[in-house]
């Protein structure tokens, strides 16, 4: 044997080389991990989870970093759940938090509106039909890396489980995820004027 069976127990192989880490909870994943994937991005950053709105409060000059990216070249998206659909309605019953769902989002809308119109830069709203689909699982894409987040039954996002992933090759977890994610996109509808914060 080349490798004695303790070390092949550890060493990761196949499609297991695509999860860099895993974290029991969103929040425990520092958010230097979370700066360090978007300054490191030059083509890709697509944030794909339903309301977003924690990376406007945890990422320092967030919305300076997002421009000077979509000035380089890199393309930058915002997925998010529509703030007054039935679907937010019912997660915000379920969540049953001070900080709603439709307000999360609203952070998001208000500061993507703030930033105004540059180039590089869009935000859509998942289809009705996808709205269930969207909630309940988030992926975040940073050129070839991604963090998703599974959301468990009445948790909030950063008491959800994450994932670190590389892509490493065709039909991994990276794509797969990445394609639930552009499907969610092609369906959507271009967010075109931020809902006011209630």
């Amino acid at each position: 044997m080349i490798w004695p069976k303790a070390i092949k127990d550890r060493v990761k192989t196949g499609a297991d080389r695509e999860i860099i880490r895993s974290y029991p909870y969103r929040s425990a994943c520092p958010s230097t991990v979370w700066g360090e994937l978007i300054a490191s991005s030059s083509d890709e950053l697509f944030f794909a989870g339903y309301t977003n709105y924690f990376l406007w409060l945890e990422q320092p000059m967030f919305a300076s970093t997002l421009r000077r990216k979509a000035e380089s070249g890199c393309r930058v998206r915002f997925l998010l759940g529509n703030p007054d659909c039935e679907v937010t309605r019912q997660r915000e019953q379920i969540e049953d938090v001070s900080l709603t769902v439709s307000t999360r989002v609203r952070v998001t809308l208000e500061n993507l509106a703030k930033l105004g119109t540059v180039q590089g830069i869009e935000a859509r709203f998942s289809a009705t039909a996808d709205a269930a689909n969207h909630v309940s699982l988030s992926v975040f894409r940073f050129d070839n890396q991604a963090l998703v987040t599974p959301h468990l039954a009445r948790l909030v996002g950063h008491d959800s489980p994450l994932l670190h992933l590389r892509k490493h090759g065709d039909g991994g977890m990276f794509d797969r995820f990445a394609e639930h994610a552009e499907e969610l996109w092609s369906r959507g509808a271009p967010v075109e004027h931020a809902p006011a914060m209630q």
